[in-house]
Order: structure tokens, then C-alpha cells, then sequence
């Protein structure tokens, strides 16, 4: 069933080189370079929108071209774009250096136009008009705090599900003061260990987030177990290897897409974080931030190999 998504946050230049042979730090290394668009929320909501779900995207981007891009790509995935343009500014950049194995070595965010963001920029009529569409919003935290305070304190008085996307552990910390306000919020160890303070194993995120106001939440580490919650219940999950394994980015954003399209069909946490899984081994597969190939049928198939070599506990 197609859902209205209000996706805010990030959408800007996404640049990877990845490393040919083992890492020598310290020395030139040969490998390979390209660019890519990403951004946490623009991640997300080119999976929703590939998976058949009506998506509009409200992102601040510089006036120039790699704002283009964003819109080009934007568009090309069937998103309703609506910008907030800075003509005088640089659209925000990612730059990531990856191992011959596709693992994250050491990452640059250039983000300061997301500063712009502030929460006056909600009060704007067409961001009113849009959330009162909306099934769900979906924001990230390369927000401001305060902006993400005044989105929460709105999707509450609205009766509307917010999901948050971590970004980094810098950043997920902006959500604190919201927590009460988010259904959902996607994040991995170091990320949820920033939030609470602390770090845990998988079955205790649960038991440690939920005082902080959170209702539910996912918690990944690369491979290793899965855990997640809600008002209700927890559990966790062993997901099977992921092979191919062409680049990590923007496969916890596939897997929260894949989360929320399966709640928002009402069904429950143990099949959505199967198809989370799934879509997240698809952007795997990818050289791609969000794999243009994505679509239900393709997460479906996925999704039926991944349960029939997933552990619960």
C-alpha cells in the first residue's frame, strides 16, 4: 500500500575512493575514485520511493551543480522535490575513503549548509502543507538540535510517526531532546552508544535507550547481531553474511527503508527487520548510495532468502 513519506534532511555529493590493495597509512595508496549523490535522507527516501511509496524530499542545497545533481537524481526517482536553495552557498559534500573490501577507513563531512535548517524554516507553508499529507516524516540528524526539537514537538501535536537516521555519533546526540517525540530511530553501536552514553551488547540497547525516552529503535554493527525494539517488544537477530559486499555506504539507510515499509503495511517488528536485512545486503551489492535497482519484487525475493537463514533471540 503506497503511504505519503515527508523525508527532511540531508541530500548532497557523496564522494568514494576505495583502496586497490591493503591500506598502508601514512603513503600514497592506489585505487579508485567516483562521486555519487547520498545523504541519510536522501538515501532513505529514494529506497521508499523506489519501493512505490509517494516521497517528497525538503533539503537545503547550494546553487550550484552538484545541487543539480541532487534535483536530477531526486527526480529520476520519482521524489517530489521541494529545496530549500542557498544560491550564494556550496551544496554539503560526503568524502570517504574505503578498503579494498568495501569497509569505511576514514570519512570528511562538509555540512555546515544544514545549519541553515533552523526551525523557522518548519513555520514555512509549504513544510505545513506537507506534513499534513504525510503518513510518516522521516528525518536525519544532520538537522540542528533545535530544528529537529521543533520537527518532533510538530509530528507530535500532528499525531504523525517520526523516524530519525543517526548519521554519525557527533551528530545522533542532536536527537536526544526529541527522543520522546521518535517512533524510530536507526542507528549502529558507536552511534547508539553516543546516545545513551554508554556502550552495551546487543540485548541490552533496549534496556538502556528506552529511559531516554525512545520507543523503538535498531541498532546494527556491520555483521554481527541486529537488535531492536519497540513499546512492546525486543529482540535481536543474527543476519546471514552479505556477499557480494561492493560498498558499506548507505546500506543502514537501506535497511531502515526496508524497516518502514514494512511497518507502515502494519506488520510487525520480526518481518520488518527481515526485509531491513534485505534491502540492506541489495545496497551492498551496490556500488550505489541507494541501489537504482531496488524495487518490491526484488526486496521480496531477498527478503525470502534472508529468513530462511535468519536466527532470532
Amino acid at each position: 500500500m503506497t503511504k505519503r513519506i515527508l523525508v527532511l534532511g540531508g541530500a548532497h555529493l557523496d564522494r568514494r575512493g576505495q583502496i586497490a590493495a591493503d591500506t598502508v597509512a601514512g603513503a600514497s595508496n592506489p585505487g579508485t575514485w567516483r562521486e555519487d549523490l547520498g545523504g541519510g535522507a536522501f538515501n532513505v527516501a529514494r529506497n521508499l520511493a523506489r519501493l512505490g511509496h509517494a516521497v517528497e524530499l525538503i533539503a537545503p542545497r547550494g546553487g550550484d551543480a552538484a545541487g543539480q545533481r541532487v534535483a536530477e537524481e531526486a527526480s529520476l526517482a520519482g521524489i517530489d522535490d521541494r529545496p530549500f536553495v542557498f544560491l550564494d552557498r556550496a551544496t554539503p559534500s560526503y568524502t570517504a575513503v574505503l578498503e579494498q573490501d568495501g569497509n569505511l577507513v576514514i570519512a570528511l563531512a562538509d555540512m555546515e549548509l544544514y545549519r541553515l535548517f533552523t526551525p523557522r524554516r518548519l513555520r514555512a507553508r509549504s513544510v505545513r502543507e506537507a506534513m499534513a499529507r504525510a503518513d510518516l516524516i522521516v528525518c536525519d540528524a544532520n538537522l540542528p538540535a533545535e530544528t529537529l526539537s521543533a520537527l518532533g514537538a510538530e509530528a507530535s501535536a500532528r499525531g504523525i510517526a517520526l523516524a530519525g537516521i543517526a548519521i554519525s555519533p557527533a551528530k545522533v546526540i542532536r536527537l536526544r531532546k526529541v527522543l520522546p517525540d521518535i517512533a524510530w530511530v536507526f542507528m549502529n553501536s558507536a552511534e547508539a552508544a553516543a546516545l545513551a552514553g554508554a556502550a552495551a551488547s546487543p540485548d541490552q540497547w533496549a534496556d538502556l535507550l528506552r529511559p531516554l525516552g525512545l520507543s523503538g529503535g535498531v541498532v546494527t554493527k556491520g555483521g554481527e547481531d541486529i537488535a531492536a525494539f519497540d513499546s512492546q517488544t525486543s529482540l535481536m537477530i543474527k543476519p546471514p553474511p552479505a556477499s557480494p559486499v561492493v560498498d558499506v555506504t548507505g546500506a543502514g539507510d537501506a535497511l531502515a527503508a526496508g524497516v518502514l515499509d514494512t511497518l507502515l503495511a502494519g506488520e510487525s517488528l520480526p518481518p520488518a527487520l527481515v526485509r531491513g536485512i534485505a534491502a540492506s545486503h541489495i545496497a551492498l551489492a551496490s556500488p550505489y548510495a541507494a541501489p537504482p535497482e531496488l524495487d518490491r519484487n526484488l526486496l521480496e525475493r531477498k527478503a525470502a532468502e534472508i529468513a530462511a537463514s535468519t536466527a532470532y533471540s
